[in-house]
């Protein structure tokens, strides 16, 4: 497996774009969007895409529109324009498929890395400035490059392995409103409960064991706003009495009961980890006992011949999943279309699944995983029953209205606030 330098702990980081970007958002839940976007117009999407499962619209985003809902798609994949300029996860653009695409179709890669999420809106902004043609958005940044009208409708007709993806990632609500797409669905992986089994004979099946005084300075978690969603998550089943039925729709009094329990946590915590690498060392060295993490962790210590072991609690888990992103003003969009087509295919998805430590979308890929390394399809989960992937929370953008419509959910920006001023 190759390890990366910087993997989605480097996401934590926080642009000084993401308050005005959550305001504008905030704007539009008030209702002073652009004009309405028409569903099936533009993008419309295939009839294996539209059969599948996953929701066409996020959850509160009703009387949202995206503004470039309406520019027209391609109805044909022409010849490759010799350039592709894309934003991208260190790791997501390996030589080992991104090679043999240059060479299949002559569309050299310019890459442009991005150390968090509120980076890549950045670097989106004014639809990619004419300059970049796609990004590798994670959830908590899609929304708020689609609602600033930076990305661009995708025709799902065109690529066809989307009809093998698994029915979440068909169209899911991270990438797809109103029945219109923009982009294609690519990785995905939950976060997990890691802890060291010398420590922890028998397995914890709670997120308990990181607010437990008793692990006081051997407990790591991520540095990122979004970890409040996981904490809500935990209250959602401890104190029902909050009624917290989204973790990513949280009401202020819901909020400010994840923000405290995280604040409580603060001493407990031996680290606020930025990269997986951080974790990995602090694993090793015995500086942590548990944790939050993702597979690729758990995956490297052990093939490290490290006592680690990971589980996804009783509460569930939150996860991520990722989107090849079109940018509005993409300058080579036939490209761009290669691209999507090539990185979909169930060969290309086990590649990168197995070098970078996550799941595919493909069901196809499971096999060639295997192949590829023995066992990695099981140990991402590849081939999971749905009610795994049921079990995981997907980050979405957090927005102020909530999923009945009523604007008094707590927004991205405060999130981003409350992290940096009352959390740590």
């Amino acid at each position: 497996m190759t390890t990366t330098s910087k993997r989605r702990g480097t996401r934590s980081a926080i642009a000084i774009s993401v308050a005005a970007l959550s305001v504008a958002l905030a704007a539009c839940s008030s209702g002073s969007s652009g004009p309405a976007s028409q569903p099936g117009q533009a993008g419309s999407p295939s009839s294996a895409a539209s059969g599948g499962g996953g929701t066409t619209q996020q959850p509160g985003t009703a009387g949202l529109t995206v503004p470039t809902a309406n520019l027209p798609v391609l109805t044909s994949v022409g010849p490759g324009e010799g350039k592709l300029n894309l934003i991208a996860w260190e790791g997501y653009l390996d030589k080992s498929w991104v090679q043999p695409f240059q060479k299949q179709t002559g569309c050299i890669i310019n890459a442009k890395y991005a150390g968090s999420s509120d980076e890549m809106v950045s670097l989106m902004k004014d639809g990619g400035g004419g300059q970049y043609d796609m990004v590798s958005s994670s959830g908590d940044a899609d929304l708020r490059i689609l609602y600033a009208g930076d990305a661009h409708p995708v025709n799902m007709d065109l690529i066809q392995a989307v009809k093998d993806f698994y029915p979440a990632f068909q169209a899911p609500s991270f990438n797809t409103v109103n029945g219109v797409h923009y982009g294609v669905s690519l990785q995905w992986g939950p976060n997990v409960l890691m802890y060291n089994t010398k420590d922890f004979p028998a397995a914890p099946t709670s997120w308990s064991v990181l607010y437990d005084a008793t692990n006081k300075g051997k407990v790591t978690v991520p540095d990122n706003p979004i970890q409040i969603a996981d904490a809500a998550l935990y209250l959602k089943t401890t104190k029902p009495s909050l009624g917290i039925t989204d973790p990513y729709e949280l009401t202020q009094p819901q909020f400010q009961a994840a923000v405290a329990l995280l604040a409580q946590q603060r001493p407990l915590v031996k680290k606020y980890w930025a990269l997986a690498s951080d974790e990995i060392f602090d694993f090793k060295n015995g500086n942590v006992t548990v944790g939050a993490g993702w597979p690729y962790q758990v995956s490297t210590l052990k093939a490290d011949k490290f006592s680690i072991g990971s589980t996804v609690p009783s509460e569930g888990a939150t996860g991520w999943a990722d989107t090849w992103m079109l940018a509005a003003k993409a300058p080579h969009p036939n490209c761009a279309y290669l691209w999507m087509q090539y990185i979909s295919t169930p060969q290309v998805q086990a590649q990168q699944a197995v070098t970078y430590g996550e799941t595919p979308d493909n069901v196809k890929a499971c096999a060639y995983m295997d192949k590829l390394q023995a066992g990695s399809c099981a140990e991402y989960h590849a081939n999971a029953p749905t009610s795994y992937l049921d079990s995981i929370s997907l980050w979405k953008t957090p927005l102020a209205t909530c999923d009945d419509g009523k604007n008094v959910c707590v927004p991205y920006a405060q999130w981003v606030s409350a992290w940096n001023t009352q959390v740590k």
